[in-house]
């Protein structure tokens, strides 16, 4: 379905495969502009991946998808159990994907969740930055889907194992590696902007919305 999203319903450029290490345990960190980032980076991923998504997508014939196709529901007000899950897949060294922005927005990745840190610290997998750009541009809302036939970009960043730093608390490492993959991401989605012309949209999206969105999902 990923595939069918992104080649024939629209048109996506996939860059920077050959970062993605083709056995072992991989998490796939993107930011997050629209409802389509997941299934985009599904679609493009040389490797198959299963997805962090919010719970209140899993109902209705979507959710009987998402459940077929091994996706993950997280509970966003915290989930153990869902990271939990996740981190068995990457030990049976699977890939999965998480958008650790947490809500929709401008995609710059100005700030992560801890749950992509506690994954990385807590599995053997690297982790894998992923641009995704054009699925919302300046002036569109957050709810909107994009019009048919839209170029998209997804760009695959390279791999980066994220260690524990030592002499250091738990919590003090988590917030460190969130940082760190946080900036990574950010840098690589400025890079992706400059190498592919796509830009990023801008805050009046939010101001279209009227008020802060509260029913967003990882």
């Amino acid at each position: 379905m990923g595939r069918i999203l992104d080649h024939v319903l629209y048109r996506t450029t996939v860059s920077g495969s050959g970062n993605v290490p083709t056995v072992g345990p991989v998490i796939f960190a993107a930011n997050h502009l629209s409802y389509l980032d997941g299934p985009v980076m599904v679609g493009a991923a040389p490797r198959y991946m299963h997805v962090l998504v919010k719970q209140e997508m899993f109902g209705g014939f979507l959710g009987r998808v998402l459940r077929a196709s091994g996706q993950i529901p997280v509970d966003r007000s915290g989930d153990r159990r869902a990271l939990q899950r996740a981190k068995a897949l990457l030990d049976g060294g699977g890939c999965v994907g998480i958008l650790p922005e947490g809500t929709r927005g401008t995609g710059t990745a100005a700030s992560v969740n801890n749950g992509v840190a506690w994954l990385a610290l807590n599995s053997a997998a690297v982790v894998v930055p992923v641009a995704v750009l054009g699925t919302r541009i300046a002036g569109e809302h957050k709810d909107r889907i994009p019009p048919l036939r839209r170029r998209f970009h997804v760009v695959f960043g390279p791999s980066v194992r994220i260690s524990r730093e030592p002499g250091t608390s738990g919590r003090v490492s988590m917030d460190r590696a969130a940082e760190d993959i946080r900036v990574r991401l950010a840098a690589h989605v400025q890079a992706a902007v400059a190498a592919t012309g796509q830009q990023l949209p801008q805050d009046e999206a939010r101001d279209l919305q009227g008020t802060p969105d509260q029913h967003e999902g990882k």
